[in-house]
């Protein structure tokens, strides 16, 4: 890192404004995420909206000519401009953070972290250099799974401080065959929804690996370096990994499952927050659905009766242009927004189920919560039940 040019901080008092209407689930780090009724008003969030997921105060940068961003573990450092001249690709993912959804997971077993809603994810256009051209920039060819040296991963280190890392940086990895690949449209993103980007998301470059949790796509960039193993880093090796439920933190052995990279097909009802104001009648249903990896929704499904019946709602992204997983007019890495009418004529479950081309099945403890999506109204009573919102249920976890 250049000296004085990007640097993490030591305490809080440098942070930037945000928008007022953000749920904080944290101060210091901040941690916050839209109301759900914002986080669906438009396909692509606004970058005012878009949840804030960080581990420590926010980097500060204090000349942008002096940044640049050590490439491959050697000497070759790129500057800001250096990676703007690289042909500029604009990619539209949906960033979403492992443990969204955890206040729901909550409900059915005590679990650790920030308590999400359902709303710790973004859809945003990113604009950027491929990750792939900027490792062939510097001698590192396409479709590459192991370099001469043995190196098979490629490893993002932030300047991001976290407790942790034990003051030192945030960092993760992902393939090396993942980052070669153009078609896997990972990029060195500069800019977001058309503007630059902003300190809480990462300025002046971060990582954005379409397709999988968000803790991969790291921020405030400082050395991008090629290894043989995955990265050791604290978030890699002992956090975001799945178990299943018999394992609790007095048993729990991190070195026998593989870091968290996909998340799974899921589904959540953003409409109806106030049940008690829900009259005999048709109410609209609204969410969203997405699924890891570049897998299209094919679609979503609603119930009105707790799952005894299903019919399908109208799935959408662009305005006037038809939805149809894997095609081409189609955003693969974006979720898809949904809509239903339903008839309320007493008392009402009503669960949405994503369904995406490959048969899956998720029973989950930490993170990537991926159980139907519920709500229920009583009638008799006008008023909300206990089972809320995205109710988790392991007879009722995803299975497609």
């Amino acid at each position: 890192m250049a000296q004085g040019a990007l640097r993490g901080p030591s305490d809080y008092s440098g942070e930037p404004h945000r928008h007022p209407s953000l749920r904080i689930n944290a101060k210091e780090p901040f941690n916050a995420e839209p109301a759900r009724r914002d986080l669906v008003a438009s396909y692509i969030t606004p970058v005012d909206l878009f949840f804030k997921r960080n581990h420590g105060p926010i980097p500060i940068l204090d000349d942008i000519d002096s940044y640049c961003v050590t490439i491959g573990g050697g000497p070759r450092r790129l500057s800001l401009d250096d990676i703007r001249r690289l042909p500029k690709y604009n990619v539209t993912a949906t960033l979403q953070c492992a443990g969204n959804r955890r206040t729901e997971m909550s409900k059915s077993r005590k679990v650790r972290g920030v308590g999400w809603d359902v709303c710790a994810l973004g859809n945003a256009t990113w604009g950027g250099a491929k990750l792939s051209d900027v490792l062939q920039l510097v001698g590192v060819p396409y479709h590459t799974e192991i370099t001469p040296s043995g190196g098979k991963h490629v490893e993002f280190v932030s300047v991001d401080q976290c407790p942790e890392e034990k003051g030192g940086p945030y960092k993760a990895s992902i393939p090396l065959g993942q980052a070669t690949n153009p078609a896997a449209d990972v990029l060195l993103a500069y800019e977001m929804n058309g503007e630059v980007l902003k300190r809480d998301h990462g300025y002046p470059l971060r990582a954005i690996v379409p397709g999988v949790i968000g803790a991969r796509s790291v921020k405030w960039l400082d050395r991008i370096d090629i290894i043989e193993e995955e990265s050791q880093g604290f978030f890699m090796q002992k956090d975001y990994k799945m178990f299943p439920p018999s394992v609790d933190w007095d048993n729990i052995m991190w070195s026998t499952r593989k870091p968290q990279m996909d998340y799974p097909v899921q589904s959540a009802i953003c409409s109806l927050e106030d049940m008690s104001a829900i009259k005999t009648g048709q109410v609209t249903v609204v969410g969203y659905a997405l699924s890891g990896g570049g897998r299209g929704i094919e679609r979503v499904d609603i119930s009105p009766d707790g799952g005894k019946s299903w019919f399908e709602a109208h799935r959408y992204q662009k305005q006037g242009v038809p939805y149809v997983a894997g095609n081409i007019t189609s955003d693969k890495w974006a979720w898809v927004l949904f809509k239903a009418i339903v008839d309320v004529k007493g008392d009402i479950e009503i669960v949405a189920k994503a369904v995406f081309f490959i048969a899956s099945q998720f029973l989950l403890l930490l993170f990537c919560c991926s159980s139907l999506s519920s709500v229920q109204h009583k009638a008799s009573e006008l008023q909300m039940i206990k089972s809320t919102l995205n109710l988790v249920r392991v007879h009722l976890a995803q299975t497609l």
